[in-house]
């Protein structure tokens, strides 16, 4: 019984009901979570070990087990505080926080990347005064070997490369910078390109 305080007249802890539709929130977060590669999963703040009961619940294919299998790893997750759910949520959550910054932080790299290729040295030199930690002979090099990839038509791989050491860089940026970020992405427009 779930008991009521005679002073308030409020019940000591959740109805039953309440408490089913929260193990059946966890359930669903759990078959979301099961679905994701190891890489996505690895890129979610999930705790370290919830990690092999996720693995363990991607691998079995068996109807019934599999089911078994993700209700256990479920309520594993049910032992989780609701800080870290709300975080794995949010993670996954497309509109979430955690996405706009990601993707903001991505279509950053992308135009700095595009400009660096097409202004050269200018860019660069723009870059630098933002970010004065980056490898300058590396950046100039990729963005060189890119520009000469586009004009003979061969494989991006220097282009690739690129992104990824911009990516890297709008990474490890501090927090408010990638505040900024994001609402530079609501407002449509990007701080490289002023």
């Amino acid at each position: 019984m779930r008991g009521k305080d005679p002073e308030s007249g409020e019940f000591f802890s959740p109805s039953r009901s309440q408490q089913r539709r929260e193990a059946l929130e966890v359930l669903e977060l759990a078959r979301q979570l099961s679905a994701l590669t190891p890489q996505q999963v690895g890129r979610l703040p999930v705790p370290a070990h919830l990690v092999p009961h996720i693995d363990e619940t991607r691998r079995i294919t068996s109807h019934v087990a599999h089911k078994r299998q993700l209700q256990y790893l479920a309520k594993q997750m049910r032992r989780e505080d609701d800080e870290t759910l709300e975080a794995i949520r949010d993670a996954l959550d497309a509109n979430g926080q955690a996405g706009r910054i990601e993707a903001a932080l991505l279509h950053r790299a992308e135009a700095w990347r595009e400009r660096l290729i097409a202004d050269g040295d200018a860019a660069l030199a723009e870059f630098l005064v933002e970010y004065p930690n980056a490898d300058r002979q590396r950046l100039r090099q990729l963005a060189r070997n890119a520009h000469e990839e586009k004009l003979k038509n061969k494989p991006p791989h220097a282009y690739r490369e690129l992104f990824r050491e911009l990516r890297e860089l709008f990474g490890t940026t501090a927090p408010d910078e990638a505040d900024e970020a994001v609402a530079d992405a609501a407002d449509g427009r990007d701080d490289s390109e002023g």
